[in-house]
């Protein structure tokens, strides 16, 4: 069959994947794809592949267009309350074969030769819409940017790194910025050989973090997202300097500072010391202004690498005795979605197979002191004992079995007493309210037993202060 392309020439396929940007499936595919039945993530990419392009979806090494070197991948946006649109996910690029990739070189590699020029489309995911009235909105190649391709040759560097010392099982997202090794497969987790390690480790793809690719999305639509401050300048500084030591670099200066040196310092005007959350509100004006961050904005929102590579920023106050004043909340999770969640694509997972940026304020007599700053992402051994404190919480919830009775203080107030996991449960995270107000609830799937009740008070996920002192801070 005569294409209606040159696939030799890639102006000639750029111009007719163009074409499809106004469009949906529906519209630009012959009516026999109509009688078919696509369901399932993946098949939007599938039905273009085959119905628009004229060849058949294939797992091969190269890239799809194997002529100019060009693979084709399309992607979800989602619409924000603003208008304006976002992706809806990472992009995940293709299968990490731990056996070869220990052998190559990254110009050589199983993901450069397949990832090196793109040829990407997106379309609107919008909920209740069949798969074939998705609305393309965006059509573009993408080539990455020097500087971003020497962060992202340094994240192929250290997954590779990781294999080849036998540990392709404890791989995680949070090791790297922009490149990923994301999980790959159905619930059973598609187990592979490894090298180096009798074990077999989960299939993995390398993706592109969903950061980044807001970032590909602002660039290819020539929309950009916000006004960003670079903390790498050029492809020279990317060569010899990491994202880790440039935001080391910036904080080494003001180790050992107190607040009020600080606050004179990047000239924050007066923040009431009397007011409940003073320390938390100066440690974090601090941080925003070693970033040159204006005060109403998040950092990692306003740092073009921290926005990309998805970082999340945590300021931790410590005693004197090194213990943080408070335990690390996460959002609140829902009841009626846990229950629908597996571990590999639960929230919670996601959350902890971040990158993290711990900023360490300590308090000497009276007074706040910068102590330390590190950058962190969860071992694995550790993400398998939240898995516990998860899978333990879903359970819980499925039963209707969380209420397990009730105590009175010695005012004579009656408060309820969970099953949910404790502190003493688990040595790394544990599951309690993050409101004062008990009335501020979300309903249940399953109505508890003791109480009948068929809404609950929110709860979210901790980190343990004490694990947060052991393991991050003094390690």
């Amino acid at each position: 069959m005569k294409l209606p392309y040159n696939p030799k020439d890639k102006k000639s396929v750029i111009d007719y994947a163009k074409l499809l940007k106004g469009k949906t499936l529906r519209q630009i595919c012959d009516p026999i794809v109509l009688e078919h039945n696509f369901e399932g993530k993946g098949n939007f990419g599938q039905i273009l592949e085959k119905y628009y392009f004229g060849y058949n979806p294939n797992s091969k090494s190269e890239a799809d267009f194997t002529e100019i070197g060009m693979e084709l991948k399309t992607s979800p946006l989602k619409q924000l309350k603003n208008k304006e649109h976002r992706s809806k996910e990472r992009l995940v690029l293709n299968i990490i074969n731990y056996v070869e990739v220990v052998n190559q070189r990254f110009e050589d590699s199983d993901f450069w030769k397949k990832n090196a020029n793109l040829l990407l489309i997106f379309y609107l995911h919008q909920t209740g819409y069949d798969i074939l009235d998705y609305l393309i909105k965006l059509v573009d190649e993408w080539n990455y940017p020097s500087t971003d391709l020497e962060i992202i040759k340094k994240d192929w560097e250290l997954i590779k790194q990781k294999i080849a010392d036998g540990k392709a099982h404890e791989l995680s997202e949070g090791d790297t910025f922009y490149l990923g090794a994301c999980t790959k497969g159905g619930k059973g987790g598609n187990y592979r050989v490894q090298p180096y390690n009798e074990n077999k480790a989960k299939q993995r793809a390398y993706s592109l973090k969903q950061g980044y690719v807001n970032h590909m999305i602002a660039s290819i639509s020539n929309d950009p997202i916000g006004i960003y401050g670079k903390l790498i300048s050029s492809e020279v500084v990317a060569k010899k300097q990491t994202i880790e030591e440039a935001v080391i670099s910036k904080f080494k200066p003001l180790l050992g500072k107190t607040d009020s040196e600080l606050i004179k310092q990047f000239k924050l005007g007066f923040i009431n010391p009397k007011i409940k959350d003073y320390h938390s509100r100066v440690s974090k004006a601090i941080v925003k202004s070693i970033f040159d961050v204006p005060q109403n904005l998040k950092v990692e929102d306003f740092i073009e690498e921290f926005d990309k590579a998805e970082i999340i920023v945590k300021t931790v106050r410590l005693k004197e005795n090194n213990l943080p004043k408070e335990d690390i909340s996460f959002p609140n999770f829902k009841y009626e979605e846990i229950i629908n969640e597996e571990w590999d694509n639960s929230n919670f997972k996601n959350i902890l197979e971040h990158k993290f940026l711990f900023v360490f304020f300590q308090f000497q007599n009276e007074k706040l002191v910068l102590r330390k700053v590190k950058f962190w992402n969860m071992p694995y051994s550790d993400i398998l004992e939240a898995e516990k404190v998860w899978l333990k919480t879903k359970d819980i919830v499925k039963k209707g079995e969380i209420v397990k009775g009730f105590k009175t203080d010695k005012k004579g107030k009656i408060s309820r007493v969970t099953n949910f996991p404790s502190k003493k449960f688990n040595p790394v995270s544990h599951v309690r309210p993050h409101t004062t107000n008990s009335n501020h609830t979300f309903p249940l799937p399953t109505k508890d037993k003791l109480t009948k009740a068929k809404d609950y008070t929110k709860h979210c996920f901790w980190l343990n202060n004490t694990y947060i002192r052991d393991e991050i801070y003094l390690k």
